[in-house]
């Protein structure tokens, strides 16, 4: 709003709107304050030459504000010289602020008028120390009301209650209704498919439960990636699932029904956990294996690509596939680049056939590892929350003082140790053996062709350690050129 109005030098005004939280997106707190605001200005005959709004930006929060740190830069420019706001604590909620537009005001002229609290006379020492008052007050308001908004969040996660967010995968069942919200970008009121956060997506979670076997029988994340590209499961947001996203839905505790606050498990969530929480243990304990390789370079495409051992006169050396030197197909070659090569195709199909052959035999069933005697699952997940729960308590005792920064340090260390001991035997104990989906298939080879190159390099380097001799020349006795005999195999089971 300007003035047209004709004469003598008007005053010159600015208006600064904030709402710390605009739960619809409408912006009507804001249209509020700007209306009171013009109002008041109109009433003193003062020219608004400019109004600066910051929507859903805490004062109190430390996020940055553009409008607010706009509008004291134009102030310093000698832009206006009064201000309008609805109340002092629109302003500012931080004693740090305050005494920087304490200084601006000073240092400029600049007067400032609110529609609820009157005039904010800063040239007086009165008026300042009325300002810093107030301003302590509204800290006091917000710190407050920070503290009841992080209890009654925590106090839901304890609960088991869905505290909001982006919906996580696995979760938000369709209940057949509408739900009304206002959309951010248009101000509209649209309507939604309601969702039930407490029960699962019948589709979603069976995937959660197929990545959680797969990653126990020595799959891969990347693998598991391609998968949902292939199959074209997406994010919850419909974007493609990336190596970050698996890991991140892998790890999350919800899965096993686990609730989680600011990061720390709380206790037991009332819906029904999707994952067995030993399995979700256990692939806790696999990805965040500080030895594991999380940066493998290109996929493998062939079986035994530094899987296979040279045999060429005690080399210790592995093999991988190349098809330089003039070959005309892909051939296996040591590492070391000494001797000829093995045609990869043939190398491959016959340790497959080989150990297709191992597990169809009657005595399959003794190639599998034993089941880990005396691990006792639910103990150790009773024993695992008695450790967490220590460590809340050493939290709340640091924090009051009780005990020092060093026995805490201490305290802590000592029972995170404690805890990855647990994870380590949960781990063990839900560990699933490469083997089993082939011993117990009914066609053997048909579970093996099922499986991902990944998993099938698994089987591999659980099962056999396969080495490739310098082969014969000539005919060989079957009639072709190709020497079995030059692939040995040492089956590291059974």
């Amino acid at each position: 709003m300007k003035s047209t109005q004709t004469g003598g030098a008007r005053t010159r005004a600015v208006i600064y709107c904030r709402i710390s939280q605009d739960r619809t997106g409408a912006g009507l707190g804001i249209d509020r304050q700007r209306e009171d605001c013009e109002a008041l200005a109109a009433r003193m005959g003062w020219d608004v030459v400019e109004t600066y709004i910051d929507n859903d930006i805490s004062a109190y929060s430390g996020k940055k504000r553009p409008g607010y740190r706009q509008m004291l830069a134009d102030l310093d420019e000698g832009r206006a010289t009064v201000v309008v706001v609805w109340h002092t604590d629109r302003l500012t909620r931080s004693i740090v602020e305050l005494e920087e537009y304490i200084d601006l005001s000073e240092r400029r002229g600049i007067s400032t008028h609110t529609v609820q609290a009157g005039t904010v006379d800063l040239a007086t020492p009165s008026g300042r120390m009325t300002a810093r008052i107030l301003g302590a007050v509204a800290r006091q308001e917000s710190e407050h009301k920070g503290h009841r908004v992080a209890r009654a969040r925590r106090q839901k996660a304890i609960a088991g209650e869905w505290v909001g967010g982006i919906r996580p995968f696995g979760w938000g069942m369709p209940t057949g209704r509408l739900a009304k919200k206002v959309d951010r970008k248009t101000g509209e009121e649209v309507e939604e498919p309601e969702l039930d956060m407490m029960k699962a997506v019948p589709e979603e979670a069976e995937a959660l439960r197929y990545w959680t076997d797969t990653m126990l029988s020595g799959g891969s994340i990347k693998s598991l990636v391609k998968w949902c590209a292939d199959k074209g499961v997406t994010t919850t947001r419909g974007n493609p699932v990336t190596h970050t996203d698996m890991r991140d839905m892998l790890l999350r505790p919800r899965n096993a029904g686990i609730a989680v606050y600011r990061g720390e498990e709380v206790g037991r969530g009332k819906w029904e956990p999707i994952v067995d929480e030993a399995k979700y243990r256990a692939v806790v304990a696999i990805l965040k294996d500080p030895a594991r390789r999380t940066t493998p370079g290109a996929t493998p495409k062939w079986l035994g690509s530094l899987l296979y051992r040279c045999g060429r006169g005690g080399c210790p050396h592995f093999v991988y596939v190349t098809q330089s030197g003039g070959r005309r197909y892909p051939s296996y070659r040591c590492q070391s680049a000494h001797g000829g090569g093995r045609r990869a195709e043939i190398v491959d199909q016959y340790v497959e056939d080989t150990i297709i052959e191992r597990v169809s035999r009657p005595d399959a069933h003794e190639l599998l590892l034993p089941a880990p005697d005396g691990v006792d699952v639910a103990a150790l997940q009773a024993e695992a929350e008695e450790v967490r729960q220590r460590m809340r308590n050493l939290a709340g005792m640091y924090g009051a003082g009780q005990i020092d920064e060093v026995q805490f340090a201490e305290g802590t260390d000592t029972a995170r140790a404690q805890l990855e001991g647990i994870t380590q035997q949960l781990a063990r104990a839900a560990t699933r053996d490469p083997l089993v989906d082939l011993v117990r298939a009914k066609d053997p080879r048909k579970a093996w062709k099922a499986l991902s190159l990944d998993r099938k390099r698994t089987v591999l380097r659980a099962l056999v350690e396969v080495t490739l001799k310098t082969p014969r020349t000539g005919r060989m006795p079957d009639g072709g050129y190709f020497d079995y005999d030059a692939v040995v195999f040492r089956w590291k089971r059974g």
